[in-house]
């Protein structure tokens, strides 16, 4: 536990005190709830397409992708109008996606037709769609721009993409109902949560193998409620949070041993997290509570509740920030 504290203290010190914009989608409101990072609250809300689930911020930080699942498109708005600019093109039932590091072509999780939906995002075209697993969710691509994947939550496996020729090189069966997937910084290893199999496997991309698996316990809270969906790292690599959705609790895991370190109580049924680039502060979204907790990464304690919209569900911190006030935190 000291070791962590101690390196998310020292990557804490040296990056500069910012203040983000962290955008949280609202399932039922259609809508995005936006939160200053620095006075921690909901500053604006603007309207969306339905059902918005996924969303990240594009490389050049000025436009924010929200899957618009009901709509059958990737929507992109401007940040600093938060008005719509485009759609693209994006398979049925976008759910989760992924950019490539390049920011040259975004991958689709389809969920209603079993692909992949692979687009340029400079010219808005679809360039494949990639058979998958039954009911697609879980996306993402290597920071080495190498390998992509795709999770599928009927079929139980995580579909290993060629990021460049985009054939399928493997396909690794995990427990049951994956629903988020993460590379390691170094690419050498890709996590899966699976919700109903109530576990994290660790594939090694070299053997294309689940070489361990984690698994979660927490007094009073039956093994059928611990149910693990989205989790983020520290850019560091030296802890992971993982969202374990009816359970109330983000898991704190040490990436060297894969030992849950510790359980923070959040709001009802936690979906997915995101921390801020200086590591100081991790959100959650609360599909159930219909809010966000705030957690001090450094403490390892939740600080705040947020009240935002009905359902939420993605979230992403813009990096680029403004300096803080002299009264900030």
């Amino acid at each position: 536990m000291r070791g962590i504290l101690a390196a998310l203290l020292a990557c804490s010190a040296a990056a500069p005190a910012l203040a983000h914009d962290v955008y949280v989608s609202n399932e039922k409101d259609n809508t995005i709830s936006v939160i200053d990072s620095e006075t921690l609250t909901v500053v604006r809300t603007f309207p969306v397409g339905k059902r918005p689930r996924g969303v990240l911020l594009a490389r050049d930080q000025k436009h924010l992708l929200v899957c618009a699942s009901d709509d059958d498109a990737v929507q992109v708005y401007a940040v600093d109008t938060e008005t719509l600019v485009h759609d693209l093109p994006s398979g049925a039932d976008p759910e989760q996606f992924a950019l490539a590091p390049d920011g040259k072509h975004l991958f689709i999780a389809n969920e209603d037709n079993a692909v992949t939906t692979v687009v340029d995002v400079d010219t808005r075209q679809v360039v494949r769609q990639i058979d998958v697993g039954v009911e697609p969710e879980g996306m993402a691509v290597s920071p080495d721009g190498r390998l992509a994947v795709t999770t599928s939550e009927t079929t139980n496996m995580a579909h290993i993409i060629d990021a460049k020729t985009f054939a399928v090189v493997d396909n690794v069966l995990v427990d049951q109902r994956p629903r988020h997937a993460a590379f390691t910084a170094d690419s050498k290893k890709l996590w899966v949560s699976s919700e109903i199999g109530g576990t994290l496997s660790i594939i090694d991309l070299v053997t294309m193998k689940v070489e361990r698996k984690i698994t979660f316990d927490i007094p009073g809270v039956s093994r059928e409620n611990i149910q693990p969906v989205g989790f983020a790292f520290a850019k560091n690599g030296a802890v992971a949070f993982v969202a374990l959705g009816p359970a109330n609790r983000v898991a704190v895991v040490d990436t060297s041993t894969y030992a849950v370190t510790k359980y923070l109580l959040v709001g009802q049924r936690v979906w997915h997290v995101a921390v801020t680039p200086e590591e100081d502060l991790l959100f959650t979204t609360n599909g159930v509570s219909n809010d966000v907790t705030v957690i001090d990464v450094n403490a390892l304690r939740p600080v705040k509740s947020i009240k935002v919209g009905r359902y939420p569900w993605g979230v992403a911190v813009r990096s680029q920030g403004r300096a803080l006030t002299a009264d900030a935190r």
